[in-house]
């Protein structure tokens, strides 16, 4: 199914197996590839420490999109697409090939067992945040302004590539 308009989306992406710029780069040109998607911006990428796990430094990017999909057939193509990549799920915050979280779409909120918008840990997370903020830096969130939330995250190690 199709939204009557397009709809702004942004995407975090992630990986900490294999060449993680690599596979993002790749990943990034797979979103924009999808039918009913268009590229608006995307964030540069970051270091990042493993959040609630150990393993590898991950890298990280937000991307916005446009899209005429709806939410839950746009989280079915991310779905796919980290599929291709070999995205394997054999633990809550195993290592992977690639992560492709949907945080936000428009104004949606939803919550449901497949599904909830705005992502239920953006706010807490300055992988999510830091990215987010070179793309919408004037964006608030239910918690609050992203400069807000990036403070209450001081402590999370994140740094841009070069």
């Amino acid at each position: 199914m199709t939204a009557t308009h397009w709809a702004t989306a942004y995407i975090g992406l992630g990986a900490n197996l294999g060449n993680a710029v690599s596979t993002l780069t790749l990943a990034r040109e797979a979103l924009v590839g999808l039918s009913g998607v268009r590229a608006v911006e995307s964030s540069p990428f970051y270091r990042t420490a493993p959040v609630d796990s150990s393993g590898p430094d991950y890298i990280n990017a937000v991307i916005q999109l446009q899209t005429v999909l709806l939410p839950h057939d746009l989280l079915t193509a991310l779905q796919k697409i980290e599929h291709d990549f070999g995205r394997e799920r054999p633990w809550r915050n195993a290592p992977r090939t690639l992560d492709l979280d949907l945080l936000l779409y428009d104004d949606v909120t939803l919550n449901d067992p497949t599904l909830t918008l705005p992502h239920p840990r953006m706010h807490e997370r300055a992988f999510v945040l830091r990215p987010l903020k070179n793309l919408a830096p004037d964006l608030m969130l239910t918690q609050g302004s992203i400069d807000t939330l990036l403070a209450k995250c001081a402590d999370q190690g994140i740094e841009p590539l070069p």
